[in-house]
């Protein structure tokens, strides 16, 4: 009885150590957020503010208008983590958005990709600065991000989106990552700007090439909406290094794009044009 126990008992151990393990499932950040400021009583004040899970928002006194610095409190984003943002500045207001500091988008497992939703509104006699900090991948990351932007016929908006490809001075490279971005811009309800960017596999063979990025890791996309954009052309022009470019979509519509060879060059370059372009200057959290 007792052997025939011991037997069994052993078989037991033997069955456990050799079972295949069940797979548990990875924990996985969700953040959501949602801002809208108004005019009210002679200021630009807060009307609606939700935030969840690991998407918060700050906001820094002595500004001259309200600015929501986002935070992701799970400190970057890897593959099944969803995030989404909305903002809006309603009629005759003004809002500034930017992140607390540099987004990561780091390594994810097989199959699994991080996702940003980000919805903005500015309505009549309004502006709306959207100006995250950068966007840094990492080796094995995978991202995909999406911008929707709804102007009225007098709204004012710029856009900055800068994104570093590995961190240069610590010897990485993207040789296996996944980056999509898609940014749409409508106003009064037509399509004025669509751009999209599909970077995937060995991201930094992609960027040697001459007719991509020429071995720039950096980059940044910036979008201006105003009556008198037309006016920034040439001032702008004048600003930008070799590897920048900036023209008119149309009179109201400014776009220009910058390459750099790391981070640290493409805000060196970045930093006075967005200065130029604000007349309240830029935002604290991008001085820090």
């Amino acid at each position: 009885m007792g052997q025939g126990v011991s037997k069994i008992t052993e078989a037991a151990i033997i069955s456990r150590q050799t079972a295949t393990p069940v797979p548990t499932a990875q924990p996985r950040a969700v953040g959501r957020a949602r801002v809208s400021v108004h005019h009210k009583d002679g200021a630009v004040r807060l009307k609606d503010l939700h935030q969840a899970g690991a998407m918060k928002l700050l906001f820094p006194q002595g500004r001259p208008h309200p600015e929501a610095v986002m935070v992701n409190t799970a400190g970057g984003i890897t593959g099944g983590d969803r995030f989404s943002v909305a903002a809006a500045a309603l009629d005759n207001s003004r809002l500034t958005v930017t992140t607390q500091a540099a987004e990561r988008a780091y390594r994810a497992q097989p199959g699994e990709i991080g996702r940003m939703e980000t919805r903005l509104e500015v309505a009549a006699g309004a502006r709306l600065n959207w100006l995250p900090q950068e966007t840094i991948l990492f080796n094995g990351s995978r991202f995909a991000r999406r911008l929707r932007v709804d102007l009225a016929a007098d709204a004012r908006f710029l856009m900055v989106e800068p994104v570093v490809f590995g961190r240069l001075a610590m010897g990485e490279a993207l040789t296996s990552a996944r980056f999509s971005d898609r940014v749409e811009i409508r106003r009064d309800g037509q399509m004025i700007y669509y751009d999209g960017v599909e970077l995937r596999d060995d991201i930094a063979a992609t960027l040697d090439r001459p007719a991509v990025a020429g071995g720039a890791r950096a980059m940044a996309a910036l979008v201006l909406a105003h009556p008198r954009a037309e006016s920034w052309l040439e001032p702008l022009r004048a600003m930008l290094p070799g590897t920048g470019g900036v023209s008119l979509l149309a009179k109201d519509l400014l776009v220009l794009r910058l390459l750099a060879a790391d981070g640290f060059d493409l805000r060196q370059n970045l930093v006075p044009i967005l200065d130029r372009l604000l007349p309240d200057g830029l935002p604290r959290a991008w001085r820090l």
